[in-house]
């Protein structure tokens, strides 16, 4: 791949949309400091002389929890916590080890990564050894981000320096890698585990099924389940209702419905779930006579419709404009004291009243569901949003003009999140609707909206309109940054168009906008999932001579896709 390598080892046969890019690397790209484990840390893991203090030098973190619960005051102690613990380590005093893990806790949970990496690099440093749940919760926090190559690399260094690591680790990692649509390379690293003498438990196997039932179908995953148990193994329950999902989303509805009656007789009683996996099915097929039979057996044995049946019951009779008896159910759950309601039982009737043009009836129904302090979310913005499609704009402006002030939220961070919960869900257009209302209002899209914007498109498949909001805002004399253009690059990749992203990263050189080491995983990590594996190993060699990405994100590059380096 010519436009990002300048490299003397023999070019191998490209793929044809690849042949013609010119090297273009920018002469001045500044070195990256390393994101998931620093030098640092590897340097205190591997110390042999680390001193341990006396156990009166032991210290305890200001109360970052206590006091007003607004995000901006949390924020600022949560900060003033982490620099208090970085200023008595380098002082030479050692964290109560309790306490620092409650402080990593509460940053992932406010996902600031680099900071919870370096708490744990300072643990090490001072002598503390952290508890071997605080690695765990770190490698399952990086898992569900999607960072499964930061957590594979730092579980790599658990063991390298003594710090067991559980079957409960390793399953955040299996199902890393599923989410990731990557089956094959999670069945490959539970036989190096198994080489290890880690014995896989039912949650491992449940998440190969489900990777198994969305990657190749559900008869796929039947074939698994069947390997496993010739093979010694336990599934529980948990793994036949991934089946029971499958079967179902397949449309074989009576498969699943055997196999649901077949259960006692594998050891297992449905539960709640494997009754909601049926009640779904059979709703939203508009099966609604076996769908009261199958909830009254339901309450028969003795199980409670959970909330999450109520929302299958409103969604289903929504989506097939029943909504009278929909709303019959959400009062029914209203009326239960055990189930707290939400604004996504609400969301579906909401978005069957947009589609039916009753502007009236959804500002009422929102009323009562602030009323009930059920705030708007994700899902009431996109339900809003029908009625764009309608041809409605200035109507669904209105109603989120209304909501606005009932929340009491300021302008630009209400809006703003307005923009970004549309372009997630699919509903773009919508979103460039509303703009000109919003604008007209004082709002200035700022630059994550502009990245917001460029996602949607891209998700949407509509490549050529979001390289275009790059222009449009170049002309309009928008200071475009590296965020912008890593939007556009990951949207790109995602759809496998690599060489459409290479030319955008032109661009970005040519306007003088420096890349930095997102962008270049971004870009290694769309030719892997173009099947261009040769070429992002020799992209990579490349990168890491030049010194533009940290040695440790080469590390769980080639870890994580298994490169060979030149």
């Amino acid at each position: 791949m010519a436009t990002l390598l300048h490299s003397s080892t023999p070019m191998v046969k490209t793929s044809p949309k690849y042949a013609k890019k010119s090297p273009i690397f920018h002469a001045h790209v500044p070195k990256v400091q390393s994101f998931p484990l620093s030098d640092g840390f590897s340097k205190a893991l591997s110390s042999t002389s680390v001193t341990i203090l006396p156990k009166d030098n032991v210290f305890t973190l200001p109360n970052w929890r206590s006091g007003t619960n607004e995000h901006k005051s949390r924020e600022i102690k949560l900060n003033d916590a982490f620099s208090y613990l970085e200023y008595m380590v380098g002082k030479g005093h050692k964290p109560d080890v309790a306490n620092a893990t409650q402080l990593l806790y509460a940053l992932c949970k406010v996902n600031k990564l680099k900071k919870a990496i370096r708490l744990m690099e300072m643990m090490v440093k001072s002598g503390s050894i952290p508890d071997p749940s605080c690695y765990t919760f770190l490698v399952n926090h990086l898992c569900r981000r999607g960072n499964v190559g930061h957590a594979m690399q730092l579980v790599e260094k658990m063991e390298e320096f003594g710090y067991s690591t559980n079957t409960v680790t390793y399953n955040a990692i299996v199902r890393g890698l599923c989410i990731r649509g990557s089956l094959r390379q999670s069945l490959q690293f539970l036989d190096r585990l198994m080489e290890k003498g880690l014995v896989p438990n039912a949650f491992t196997y449940t998440i190969l099924l489900e990777a198994a039932y969305k990657e190749k179908g559900v008869d796929e995953a039947i074939k698994l389940l069947d390997d496993v148990i010739a093979k010694g193994g336990n599934p529980n329950l948990v793994s036949y209702n991934v089946i029971l999902t499958g079967l179902c989303k397949e449309g074989r509805i009576d498969e699943a419905m055997n196999l649901f009656r077949d259960l006692p007789s594998k050891g297992f009683n449905p539960n709640v779930v494997s009754y909601n996996i049926l009640l779904r099915s059979l709703c939203y097929g508009e099966h609604w006579e076996d769908a009261k039979t199958l909830l009254a057996e339901m309450v028969g044995d003795d199980l409670s419709p959970s909330f999450v049946t109520y929302n299958i019951l409103i969604g289903s009779l929504s989506a097939h404009g029943r909504t009278d008896e929909a709303m019959q159910v959400l009062e029914e759950l209203s009326r239960s004291g055990e189930l707290k309601r939400d604004a996504s039982s609400y969301n579906p009737i909401i978005a069957r009243l947009c589609k039916e043009r009753k502007v009236n009836d959804v500002i009422k129904l929102l009323d009562q569901m602030i009323s009930r302090c059920c705030s708007p979310n994700e899902g009431t913005y996109n339900a809003v949003a029908l009625l764009c499609e309608e041809g409605m704009v200035q109507e669904a402006f209105s109603v989120l003009q209304t909501l606005r002030k009932k929340q009491d939220a300021s302008l630009h961070d209400f809006y703003r999140n307005v923009i970004s919960s549309l372009c997630r869900k699919g509903n773009t257009y919508s979103a460039f609707q509303l703009l000109p209302g919003m604008a007209s209002c004082g709002f200035t899209p700022d630059s994550y909206t502009y990245s917001s914007l460029i996602r949607g498109l891209c998700l949407e498949r509509m490549l050529f309109a979001a390289m275009n909001v790059i222009e449009i805002m170049e002309e309009s004399g928008y200071s475009i940054n590296v965020d912008n253009f890593n939007a556009l690059v990951l949207g790109l990749c995602k759809c496998r168009r690599t060489d459409l992203s290479l030319e955008v990263f032109e661009t970005m050189i040519g306007i003088g906008c420096i890349p930095n080491e997102t962008t270049y995983t971004i870009l290694v990590e769309g030719l892997i999932h173009e099947q261009e594996k040769i070429l992002a190993s020799m992209l990579l060699t490349e990168l890491n001579l030049r010194q533009v990405v940290s040695k440790s994100t080469v590390e769980r590059l080639a870890m994580q896709y298994e490169l060979q380096l030149q």
